[in-house]
């Protein structure tokens, strides 16, 4: 489910997570609410796709990825996964959590 939240700042931001309460990926900070639900719409329409994840590693050689937009803008970043097969099971809970029947 999604979850919408002002961050220490002020700003909105949202989080995807799974059903046992883990957090799949977070977003970016918006000004508004209702920019941060659109950023949450365009994950929905953005994680069907597979081009839109792009896979990187960290200084420390863990896994993470991002989901980008048609614009090339990041929507949403992972957590970090020691292994490949991680990644792909993060991936795919994106791609399965990420609907809007679970935007509230």
């Amino acid at each position: 489910m999604f979850e919408i939240y002002k961050d220490k700042s002020g700003k909105f931001r949202f989080r995807l997570k799974a059903k046992n309460g883990e957090n799949i990926c977070a977003s970016q900070s918006y000004t508004t609410k209702g920019a941060c639900t659109k950023g949450a719409k365009s994950l929905i329409l953005n994680s069907k796709k597979r081009k839109s994840f792009k896979v990187q590693k960290n200084r420390a050689g863990n896994y993470f990825f991002n989901v980008i937009a048609g614009n090339n803008k990041v929507i949403a970043t992972s957590q970090t996964y020691k292994s490949e097969s991680s990644l792909k099971k993060g991936i795919e809970s994106v791609q399965k959590n990420a609907t809007k029947k679970n935007l509230s």
